[in-house]
């Protein structure tokens, strides 16, 4: 018959060596017990201050250096940048003027060709009386061409003088005769024999004109 009171086993020990027992921590000592702060060993600092400051002054010398000399090269640069867009001026502006004279040149060497026609006209309207209605209509019929030339001349800038009256302008006005008179003072054109033209501001023919000179002393008397 099996005992009513269970046995319980009995604990078994790991047998415990005397060499793995942990060493107990070093103690402290006094000094680092009362100050709270242990030692430490550290290494010895070998680095020369001297020298690195000596090599940073004489890295930044040559920074300065390099920033001189590329502030140097970029005022040239600038500068012939500067020069070169003042000769591109010059020459856009030379070559405009020029351009701009010789179509002015060409023009007036084209309508100087035009302008003998245009006197013919103006001769023929002053000279010829048509005497019968066929007449009138040939008269009607070329002044009309004679109308639409000077509307197409007015155009392209062209304008004839008005000199009779005004005076005497050697930049505008041809003397070829001088007619002595005491009815306009000396020097004011008296007759328009050949009309000027201008092509804009530009003389295209001079006028052909008769200007005023002092009356001769026996045409006074006599007057």
């Amino acid at each position: 018959m099996i005992d009513e009171q269970t046995q319980q086993p009995d604990e078994v020990q790991a047998p415990v060596s005397e060499s793995s027992e942990t060493p107990p921590p070093s103690e402290p000592t006094s000094e680092a017990v009362e100050t709270g702060v242990v030692d430490t060993p550290t290494e010895e600092d070998t680095t020369d201050y001297q020298a690195a400051f000596m090599e940073l002054r004489s890295n930044y010398a040559a920074k300065e250096r390099e920033i001189e000399g590329l502030k140097k090269q970029a005022e040239e640069l600038n500068n012939q940048y500067m020069r070169i867009a003042a000769d591109f001026e010059n020459f856009r502006r030379r070559t405009q003027r020029e351009r701009e004279e010789l179509e002015t040149q060409v023009k007036c060497n084209t309508v100087k060709e035009l302008l003998p026609v245009v006197d013919n006209f103006e001769r023929a309207r002053s000279q010829i009386k048509p005497q019968t209605d066929g007449e009138s209509n040939i008269h009607k019929s070329y002044q009309g061409v004679y109308k639409d030339m000077v509307d197409r001349l007015k155009k392209v800038g062209v304008a004839p003088m008005r000199a009779e009256g005004k005076e005497f302008d050697p930049n505008l006005h041809e003397a070829v005769m001088r007619q002595p008179t005491s009815d306009h003072p000396e020097g004011t054109v008296v007759e328009e024999l050949m009309r000027g033209y201008l092509l804009d501001d530009k003389v295209l023919r001079h006028a052909m004109v008769k200007v005023a000179a002092p009356p001769e002393d026996g045409a006074t008397s006599e007057g």
